[in-house]
């Protein structure tokens, strides 16, 4: 007869990823790294045990979950949090394997040496590992009233799904996206390049950031263009080395070849393969399924399917269009689509320079990786001239308000070319003209410059700051709904 794995093992397991529980300190790897930005708002919702909900973390492969839940329970510890009632499991490792959550809650107990379940603090690491995870974890919050559970995972298709049809009122779902181009800077000590000022919108004033330095800005943009969404490539120097190595086998692939089959039953992975590829090698372009499909030869029902796999796996974000009249399109025959982070197009692809064809579309993807990190309402403007007003159209970006009435508009550029060439500029202005709309922004490389052109007044912002300005202000605006 086979061996069980016993108890005692598992406990011994337990034990070595609890190191706090004899040292009072998370391993030196993770306390040496700097806290993302997000780490606050994920600890206003992990702290409090009276509101008896859990926290779902979710996120795509390789943006620092495992280092957050560290710095959290770094963060327990300093608050006075005794470190034996903190437990950490990773469900992935082997010795797990079939051993339900509150049989290993047990186990943790007993390892810490605690016998008292309030006040405890119990993180299971990578629960998409584990079977009907929602319907266990539902049940420990449910009777153990006293305990915080958090869990996190990578295969955010299925956690976010399973989250909202178990946790209803026990689960709060907290979603960590790739690194905004703030934390990016953050990460590195470079935040100190941006200042912050005013800027007149309308009859209000808002908060856009700066620079006295937009060269060495610049700089530091392209590198979070080719490489800047994942904290490792930024903190581990053989990482540094070949990051679009790194981002490719350990984020793409694992993804494409593992997660999505495996959740999906994907039989013909180099179906789904090869529309990534198109894809991310187009971000910022307009599709069809009638072009896709012609391009990746994959047929029209699979890649409907397969663009919402990616899009759940967080490596892909649909736009979808309006007309002139600001009105979305009955039938979303056309959609732009965008890469999460443009790192990932440099990790199938090659790095991309100042001048390079590419570098348009690679900006683009950059600011709008920015507006992802937000709920907002985000679309573009595409129409043809018999059908509005004398020319065909296109507005980069298009927020629309609460009333689902266009609100704001962006074109994305990374030239100052257009700063003195405004007639270039004819199909944005024709549409905020349009909608009565008083103020648009232009991206460019270097000019900051306001002009008006007919009703309205055209801020200039070099693409570097803009995209800075809108992750800065999607967390405080994440701050207001998660108050500490």
């Amino acid at each position: 007869m086979l061996s069980e794995i016993s108890d005692i093992e598992i406990i011994k397991r337990i034990k070595d990823d609890n190191p706090w529980w004899s040292t009072g300190q998370i391993p030196q790897d993770y306390g040496r790294m700097k806290r993302r930005l997000y780490f606050d708002l994920l600890y206003s919702l992990t702290k409090p045990i009276e509101n008896k909900r859990a926290v779902v973390l979710m996120g795509p492969r390789r943006v620092g979950k495992t280092v957050l839940l560290n710095h959290v329970i770094q963060q327990l510890i300093m608050d006075g949090i005794p470190p034996a009632k903190i437990m950490f499991l990773s469900i992935d490792a082997p010795i797990y394997n079939r051993v339900p959550l509150a049989r290993l809650f047990a186990l943790a107990m007993e390892g810490a040496g605690t016998a008292d379940t309030e006040g405890c603090y119990v993180i299971f690491d990578e629960i998409q590992y584990l079977k009907d995870w929602e319907i266990h974890l539902k049940s420990l919050v449910d009777t153990y009233r006293s305990t915080k559970f958090v869990v996190s995972g990578s295969a955010a298709a299925a956690l976010k799904l399973k989250s909202n049809e178990s946790g209803a009122g026990r689960f709060t779902d907290f979603i960590l996206p790739p690194l905004t181009f703030q934390e990016f800077l953050h990460l590195q000590d470079r935040s100190g390049i941006m200042r912050p000022q005013s800027m007149q919108w309308g009859a209000s004033e808002i908060q856009v950031y700066g620079t006295d330095d937009i060269q060495t800005l610049n700089d530091l943009f392209l590198a979070y263009v080719n490489m800047g969404g994942y904290p490792e490539a930024i903190f581990n120097p053989m990482v540094d080395q070949d990051p679009g190595r790194f981002i490719k086998n350990d984020i793409v692939d694992k993804v494409l070849l593992r997660d999505l089959p495996s959740l999906y039953g994907i039989i013909d992975i180099q179906e789904l393969n090869s529309l990534f590829n198109t894809v991310a090698y187009n971000t910022a372009h307009e599709f069809s399924l009638d072009t896709l499909s012609k391009s990746s030869h994959v047929q029209k029902p699979t890649i409907s399917k397969y663009l919402e796999y990616l899009e759940a796996a967080f490596l892909i974000k649909r736009v979808h269009r309006i007309d002139m009249a600001g009105k979305a399109f009955k039938r979303a025959n056309f959609f732009k689509i965008y890469l999460t982070n443009p790192s990932l197009r440099r990790a199938l692809f090659s790095p991309v320079g100042p001048e390079d064809q590419a570098i348009g579309d690679l900006v683009e993807t950059a600011i709008m990786a920015q507006w992802m990190h937000r709920n907002a309402a985000v679309y573009y403007a595409r129409w043809q001239k018999e059908k509005a007003i004398g020319q065909d159209g296109e507005v980069d970006i298009v927020l629309m308000n609460q009333f689902l009435k266009p609100g704001a508009a962006v074109e994305c550029k990374w030239s100052d070319r257009y700063a003195n060439n405004l007639n270039e500029l004819k199909s944005l202005s024709t549409f905020l003209d349009n909608h009565n709309l008083p103020n648009a922004v232009v991206t460019s490389r270097t000019v900051t410059m306001d002009c008006v052109v007919g009703n309205a007044t055209l801020h200039f912002i070099p693409a570097a700051c803009y995209a800075y300005t809108v992750g800065a202000n999607s967390l405080l605006l994440k701050q207001t709904e998660f108050p500490l």
